[in-house]
């Protein structure tokens, strides 16, 4: 490693960083760098975007502080056991990079996990210090996300939100059986009470604030937290159970949710092949209807197959639907918001325009159609002033008429 540039050692690191999905950067405080004073803003012009391998829009530099661990978690691919190349930065390192980045108009901000190495403690201080050295050297304003360590000194994880604008702490996997046989390193008991911790630490700094103006703030855009998807037996409804859990319990802003990736020397007990993707967007999808949309985590559960898992053909929302008819049609010109955003193909932005267009006149299915994609979809579930479904919403085949037509991709297709 003492002989690797500066350079071959992000390749390592930040390549080490994808399977991590929680790091998005929605929600933080405003603190702007544009009147001249430090260095970064988490808004504004001069903020740009990269392009991950996989299309998604990033803006942050995603990046360990090492990949040496001293944990041997089955799914993970820097477990102490995998055979992979190693390599490790200096806080001082990483704080360079990020301001050397964002003067190059690269990234808006930073998100720092790690490797556990020497111990849980040693590994958290060099994490702070890394945010400390933006915040307190360089005047850096922009966005800090760190994935905290469960095992660590609780007043580490509390120096880690005084510097960071978000912290996360991964409950790994959706059952606490499926962490014990894939992690034993990792305790769930331990893992909660950190998060719980964390949200104490945010709730008493939000009343501190109210009554003292400059008190400090403390992960201002919330904690977050991961669960890895397909590599135990846990089904969908154990996961939607799970995040509903934890959000109610910790007040997260996000529950993320990553598909199983085979690794290089995988252990006997992981799956062979990762689930399919489409499982974890359904998921995403599920929480959406859990956070904007009005659905109980029950209703959410019901939406599931006989083998607990969501249908990947089509969403939860459309699944909720087929199996309780009984709540359909709704009428777009007298039904209220909740019952509205029920109907599959309606979003929330949809449904505030028909309460605002039904004010002046009376809808028409084709009115309708100017505010969804698919009218198709829509149709059998909603009564408009020149529609009803009739027979429609009952049709045995409905299912095989809205779910979305697989189609066969040419090979030197153009």
């Amino acid at each position: 490693m003492k002989n690797e540039t500066i350079i071959e050692r992000l390749g390592i690191l930040a390549d080490a960083a994808k399977y991590d999905a929680s790091c998005a950067s929605s929600g933080t405080s405003k603190k702007d760098s544009r009147l001249g004073k430090g260095i970064g803003s988490t808004e504004g012009m001069g903020i740009c975007h990269a392009y991950a391998p996989d299309g998604r829009c990033i803006s942050l530099l995603k990046v360990l502080l090492t990949n040496h661990c001293i944990f041997d978690c089955h799914y993970c691919v820097n477990r102490k056991s995998s055979n992979v190349r190693r390599a490790r930065f200096t806080p001082q390192e990483v704080a360079d990079l990020t301001i050397n980045f964002y003067r190059r108009n690269y990234i808006e901000g930073l998100f720092l996990s790690s490797g556990i190495f020497k111990s849980s403690n040693h590994t958290m201080e060099q994490m702070v210090e890394v945010a400390r050295i933006l915040r307190d050297d360089y005047d850096f304003r922009g966005y800090i996300h760190l994935k905290t360590i469960p095992e660590a000194d609780p007043e580490l994880v509390y120096r880690a939100g005084l510097y960071a604008d978000r912290v996360s702490i991964n409950v790994e996997l959706p059952t606490d059986s499926g962490l014990t046989r894939l992690a034993p390193d990792k305790n769930a008991m331990q893992i909660e009470g950190a998060m719980g911790g964390v949200k104490s630490a945010i709730t008493q700094s939000k009343d501190e604030i109210k009554r003292f103006r400059h008190a400090p703030k403390f992960a201002p855009a919330g904690q977050s937290t991961q669960m890895i998807v397909g590599a135990d037996a846990a089904t969908d409804s154990d996961i939607v159970g799970k995040a509903s859990r934890l959000y109610d319990s910790f007040k997260l802003r996000r529950v993320y949710y990553s598909a199983f990736s085979p690794i290089p020397d995988a252990s006997a007990v992981l799956p062979l092949k990762r689930p399919p993707l489409v499982r974890e967007h359904r998921l995403y999808q599920s929480d959406w209807l859990m956070r904007f949309y009005g659905y109980k985590p029950n209703e959410v559960m019901q939406a599931t197959e006989a083998d607990g898992n969501l249908p990947l053909d089509i969403d939860p929302k459309l699944a909720w639907a087929l199996k309780f008819r009984e709540f359909f049609p709704v009428d777009v010109n007298r039904a209220s918001k909740e019952r509205l955003l029920r109907v599959p193909g309606l979003g929330v932005k949809a449904v505030e325009r028909i309460i605002t267009a039904r004010k002046h006149r009376s809808l028409t299915l084709d009115d309708i159609a100017k505010l969804t994609v698919s009218i198709a979809k829509v149709r059998p579930f909603l009564i408009a002033s020149n529609w009803r479904p009739t027979t429609l919403t009952d049709r045995a085949d409905l299912r095989t008429l809205l779910a979305p037509k697989s189609e066969q991709l040419e090979l030197f297709g153009a």
